[in-house]
């Protein structure tokens, strides 16, 4: 498969961003997680005294392997203000509850594409000695870096972690081969919000909105547009992802066996049909670009609904004037009946860089495998939303958000998550995001829908075959 070109100064840039160390190879002085420690008994570790003296070795131990470093991980993360927290708030549950010599530096990158060139670059170098001993990676990627670079990572198939804890849709982008590669951090269950008090006007509640068809939904955005000027819903038309998402609630994709799967597939041609005919009906808003996505018509309150990853709800609440005005639930789907899927997210991988393996899968396990303290506090320092349903019932998931009209809706997005379908995935979901949104800004200017479905799969296959 094509590798990507890899510049002189990434080379540069990165041999002196990434410099990463993993300590000694050997046993690292952290004593073993015992079972009920990686399960979501975090929550209450402070009345559990001898599950943290279980899991640390004696004073003396702990100091020596402080002193060689080999209770020190490395990690790389992108976002000060999203995935950095989140990473913070593991290391702290550890060091706190399992072992207090243990030390994770957390290695801030400026965006997820600086791992992946990372990546790339100690890949085609054959040099992995630059990669920290963990890094956070974007779930769409994974499986196509895995298989480019199969030397970069390590299978963590045999860590102490309940896996049927976690939605499997999630799971799905990090198992490999059969085999478990990453632990899910952030959860990128779509929602769909519903400004209630605009609904309200038009005669409808968030009742109304949940199980219902496409054409209802169409039905009733039409309407509020013509009473309020408002669209029920806007969606970035450059990187269209309601196409995924409305496919994915329908329990379909985009592939098939591998191969493009687009003109031929009934129900992607009738979602196709409907985010056409929302566009042409002004249901629906297709920004320009990401920014008219969310700074015009979301922020600056164009819109009565918005569908998408959970991670959107930051960008919801950035306009206060709005503050216990929405609401949230499930999507519509072609048939009717609650409709749920996905949008984005990331995982944790250990890569072939770490010489101390072990204590990388016990962080993990013990942290982001299922402690509602390291959830509980990634949720509040950072807004991260846990993949694992049992850190999802706890009481801080269950608090009520003030600006969602009272509703506990992280409770709900992570119930929403075991629901989601696991759908076929590939290497190349972006491409195909690609030209699946070209066809549809042109088929809602007037083109035929199947001609430019057909230039769409035409045009991934040849991108697929090089």
């Amino acid at each position: 498969m094509k590798k990507k070109l890899v510049s002189v100064l990434l080379v540069a840039s990165m041999t002196a961003t990434l410099l990463a160390g993993c300590g000694s190879s050997d046993n690292g002085g952290s004593a073993s997680t015992d079972s009920s420690a990686t399960t979501d008994t975090a929550a209450d570790t402070s009345s559990d005294d001898s599950a943290a003296a279980d899991t640390s070795s004696d004073d003396s131990s702990s100091s020596d392997a402080a002193a060689t470093g080999e209770n020190k991980l490395t990690l790389n993360a992108w976002d000060a203000s999203f995935n950095i927290p989140a990473m913070q708030a593991a290391a702290d549950d550890y060091k706190k509850n399992v072992d207090d010599t243990f030390e994770l530096e957390i290695i801030e990158i400026s965006q997820s594409s600086d791992i992946e060139d990372a990546i790339t670059l100690a890949g085609s170098s054959g040099d992995y000695s630059n990669l920290p001993d963990i890094t956070l990676f974007q779930d769409h990627w994974i499986q196509k870096y895995v298989a480019d670079y199969p030397d970069a990572f390590q299978d963590i198939d045999d860590a102490d972690i309940n896996w049927d804890d976690f939605s499997q849709e999630k799971l799905s982008y990090s198992t490999i081969g059969g085999k478990h590669y990453g632990v899910p951090v952030d959860n990128g269950t779509a929602i769909f919000a519903y400004r209630t008090d605009i609904l309200e006007e038009c005669g409808y509640t968030i009742d109304d909105m949940t199980g219902i068809t496409w054409d209802k939904f169409i039905e009733i955005g039409e309407e509020v547009y013509k009473k309020t000027g408002k669209y029920l819903l806007s969606m970035d038309g450059d990187g269209n992802d309601l196409i995924y998402m409305m496919l994915q609630a329908e329990g379909a994709s985009q592939f098939k066996d591998g191969k493009p799967y687009i003109t031929e597939n009934e129900k992607l041609v009738k979602v196709c049909e409907k985010i056409v005919e929302m566009a042409q009906k002004n249901v629906c808003y297709l920004a320009n670009d990401w920014s008219d996505y969310t700074d015009q018509t979301i922020q600056g309150d164009m819109v009565a609904g918005v569908m998408n990853g959970n991670w959107i709800i930051p960008t919801i609440e950035k306009l206060d004037a709005n503050s216990g005005k929405w609401e949230i639930t499930t999507l519509p789907t072609l048939e009717g009946g609650e409709g749920y899927a996905s949008n984005g997210g990331s995982s944790l991988y250990v890569t072939s860089n770490c010489k101390n393996p072990e204590l990388a899968k016990k962080f993990l396990a013990y942290t982001f495998g299922g402690s509602t303290e390291t959830y509980d506090a990634a949720l509040k320092n950072g807004g991260v939303i846990t993949c694992c349903l049992s850190a999802g019932k706890s009481d801080v998931y269950n608090e009520g958000v003030e600006y969602f009209n009272g509703q506990p809706i992280y409770a709900k997005v992570v119930e929403m998550g075991g629901h989601v379908p696991t759908v076929e995935q590939n290497d190349f979901h972006y491409t195909c995001r690609q030209y699946m949104a070209a066809a549809i800004i042109n088929a809602r200017d007037g083109a035929d829908l199947m001609t430019e479905l057909q230039a769409a799969e035409d045009n991934l296959k040849f991108a697929m075959e090089q």
